[in-house]
């Protein structure tokens, strides 16, 4: 989703958007602060760079700290709930639907080096090339269908809200491109088209939908109340901030329009999941505890899909400034952006959620804030 949180940005930066703190600390302060003052500080300078409302939580051993900057709603004084608050984790997703993928190599239902076609007879070509793995790391070559769909700030995009889409129809738009490599296996190509084919498999493989799946083995287990896979509904349950995204203006400019309700499957096994920062720190601490998964297949997540990548199968890592590594993964649902990282030894767990205004790209920001609460 890079590309489009890209293209967002360059069609929002005529956009005046005044994003109330409900910090005290000026943006950009500084001034010797540390611990809980320096990640306020650094989390109102990510909503003065470019952001209508920001989270973050922070859990080192069971001590919990939370801050929250800017406003839930624009044109409002409703203060980001600091609990509790409920947003699409987009990308993030992806890390559930591999840990049931994994788990079903566990128990000897699919081999990770299945091709395709074995499950999917004729759903891609080169499918008996094309195995669970490369989907899974995103070595399939299969081109990304998110890049064939009209984004903002065109108007059409608003035509989202209401459409449902079905994982055939958008992997036969992907088709419809020639791969981004071949053979398969061989390069890196970020592809949601393949976590499309991962939901499909997982309810081959099971005679359960994907979503069934991850409620049965991951969210009823470990207790994620807050953690949804809606389906069709486009409404987000409980405490939230609004969304937005960038659309043309008739007379020129563009304008902020809210774009909170829409319907999921758009995203689709990808990315159409809603959680809280504590029910991803709660999942994050159990998958690296080992709870979900064995070592041997928790190593295989870890592991790089492609040299000189910090992702896996489905989960990714990042090298903070003072060496420490952390795991996890980041997700864009364009309205909602998140990042939720534990680190290996499980005493710190990190989640931030903004709501975007698309005046900036925000994720070098948000890679100092991760790096000030795992470092600082």
């Amino acid at each position: 989703m890079r590309r489009v949180r890209q293209v967002l940005v360059t069609a929002a930066t005529a956009l005046a958007v005044v994003a109330g703190s409900a910090a005290a600390v000026p943006a950009g302060g500084g001034g010797g602060a540390t611990g809980p003052d320096r990640l306020q500080e650094r989390l109102d300078d990510i909503v003065a760079e470019g952001a209508v409302g920001a989270l973050i939580e922070v859990r080192d051993g069971r001590r919990v700290w939370r801050g929250t900057s800017g406003v839930a709603q624009r044109d409002t004084q409703r203060a980001v709930p600091a609990r509790g608050r409920r947003f699409r984790v987009g990308s993030i997703t992806k890390t559930f639907v591999a840990t049931v993928v994994l788990q079903l190599a566990d128990e000897g239902r699919l081999r990770l080096d299945d091709p395709v076609e074995a499950w999917l007879p004729g759903a891609v070509p080169d499918g008996g090339r094309i195995t669970v793995r490369h989907l899974l790391g995103h070595t399939s070559g299969l081109y990304d269908y998110k890049r064939t769909l009209t984004v903002p700030p065109d108007p059409a995009f608003l035509d989202y809200r209401a459409r449902t889409w079905t994982p055939e129809e958008q992997i036969a738009r992907a088709l419809a491109h020639p791969p981004t490599s071949t053979p398969p296996g061989t390069a890196y190509a970020y592809s949601n088209t393949g976590y499309l084919l991962l939901g499909q498999i997982i309810e081959e493989a099971t005679g359960r939908p994907y979503a069934k799946e991850i409620k049965r083995r991951i969210i009823r287990p470990l207790h994620l109340h807050a953690t949804s896979l809606p389906g069709t509904y486009p409404r987000i349950r409980g405490a939230h901030p609004r969304g937005y995204v960038p659309i043309e203006r008739d007379g020129g400019g563009t304008r902020l329009v809210d774009f909170t309700e829409t319907n999921p499957t758009l995203f689709g096994a990808g990315g159409e999941m809603v959680s809280t920062a504590r029910d991803l720190d709660r999942f994050f601490a159990a998958l690296l505890g080992g709870r979900l998964l064995p070592d041997r297949l928790l190593a295989e997540m870890r592991t790089p899909s492609a040299e000189g990548r910090q992702y896996g199968l489905g989960l990714a890592w990042k090298d903070t400034d003072c060496g420490t590594r952390i795991y996890g993964n980041d997700g864009d649902a364009m309205t909602y952006q998140s990042w939720s990282f534990t680190t290996a030894d499980l005493r710190r767990h990190v989640t931030v959620a903004i709501t975007p205004d698309h005046s900036a790209d925000l994720d070098d920001s948000v890679d100092d804030l991760l790096d000030e609460a795992v470092c600082g």
